[in-house]
């Protein structure tokens, strides 16, 4: 047994008759007229029935996990930035210097890196190395002190998905059981929210693939313009995407075989990103989403334990036309939607003030008996 398997046989369906449905009758005894806190009110359910407590825990310790890989699939001219960006990027999250470090600064979360898949030599993190959590309102220079790096390669980079598997079944379980072990690292450590986070030149194509694989949406709605490709590279990645998920119509990869689905069309650290949601599913706490890449990784968690999607948050609706197609699939419904395609965590960890005060709203809002204020 691995610490993924371990894990699917953990999760169990959130509970929304008992600690939901307590978390529904408290919001409506609050000082408000009912349901005017809007999606604040039934997130703070879905809190409860995840904590199976109510009122439910605040999230204060929250850990943003951001998982790197490479894509073969760059070879087939998907975007025009290089692979080599990948590490350069990790070397940035080291330092502190990227949007997701800064932004976990501002809300007071911890960001873990982790090398699932980096295919080029990772940079150390320079002089210029930001300190978490580092001061929010100061130019002033700050002593270097790099963020931890996880080394779990389990390869350097992911084939051509274009011209075959994208890795084998027993890599796809590797990178699964990478993120179900940091998720249980990060619990460990004290977290009570994982976010997902992400890093990979090219990873918008196997994102795209996997949604239409896994949803049965065509290769035209969900494939996107990533980095900001022109119409041309936008059309020649569509049918990329198209040919790839033809493969697996006609070849060994089933819907009903999500690992393979995966194996077939996915990315390293798409896969781990679906073994921290399954992790952090199995201990009991809510799993913020961010964009496009978290959302096909969800579909892969979900399609192998059904019960993941009752500890799914989306943080935010990524810009990317494949985001939309796969939380309506899952039944998601956005926090924010900011225009935002960055990756990296950045859109989701933008959101954890908002589920911590959805759960600090039933946690310390008076009710009617309580403050004694006359209901209508």
């Amino acid at each position: 047994m691995t610490q993924f398997t371990d894990a699917c046989a953990l999760v169990r369906p959130i509970d929304s008759a008992g600690a939901g449905a307590a978390a529904d009758a408290r919001s409506d005894r609050l000082t408000k007229p009912r349901g005017s806190l809007g999606r604040l009110e039934t997130l703070g359910t879905q809190l409860a029935a995840i904590a199976r407590t109510c009122p439910p825990p605040v999230p204060e310790h929250v850990a943003v996990c951001v998982f790197a890989g490479d894509h073969g699939v760059l070879a087939q001219g998907v975007s025009p930035w290089p692979r080599e960006v990948t590490a350069q990027m990790v070397a940035n999250f080291r330092a502190g210097g990227a949007a997701v470090t800064v932004l976990a600064r501002q809300t007071g979360a911890e960001v873990v890196v982790v090398d699932v898949g980096v295919a080029t030599p990772i940079p150390e993190p320079g002089p210029q190395a930001v300190s978490a959590p580092g001061p929010r309102h100061s130019s002033d220079a700050i002593a270097p002190a790099p963020q931890m790096l996880l080394r779990r390669n389990v390869r350097r980079g992911t084939a051509d998905l274009a011209t075959g598997p994208a890795m084998t079944r027993e890599e796809a379980y590797a990178a699964l059981d990478v993120g179900a072990g940091v998720a249980a690292d990060a619990l460990a450590a004290g977290a009570q929210m994982l976010v997902t986070g992400e890093m990979g030149i090219g990873n918008t194509t196997p994102a795209a693939a996997l949604i239409a694989a896994l949803t049965g949406a065509p290769a035209d709605d969900v494939t996107g313009r990533g980095t900001g490709i022109d119409d041309a590279m936008l059309s020649h990645k569509t049918e990329v995407v198209r040919a790839a998920v033809a493969r697996l119509a006609t070849g060994a990869g089933s819907v009903a075989d999500p690992v393979t689905v995966l194996a077939e069309v996915g990315g390293l650290e798409i896969a781990a990103l679906a073994g921290l949601i399954v992790g952090g599913a199995a201990a009991g706490v809510p799993v913020l989403l961010d964009g496009v890449i978290a959302a096909s990784a969800a579909l892969v968690a979900c399609a192998l334990v059904p019960d993941v999607r009752g500890y799914l948050i989306a943080g935010h609706l990524s810009a990317e036309p494949g985001a939309t197609i796969a939380l309506r699939h899952l039944g998601l419904e956005p926090l924010l939607d900011l225009g935002m395609r960055l990756g990296e965590g950045s859109g989701a960890t933008l959101a954890i003030p908002l589920v911590q005060a959805a759960a600090r709203i039933l946690r310390e809002m008076a009710t009617f008996e309580d403050a004694d204020v006359t209901e209508v």
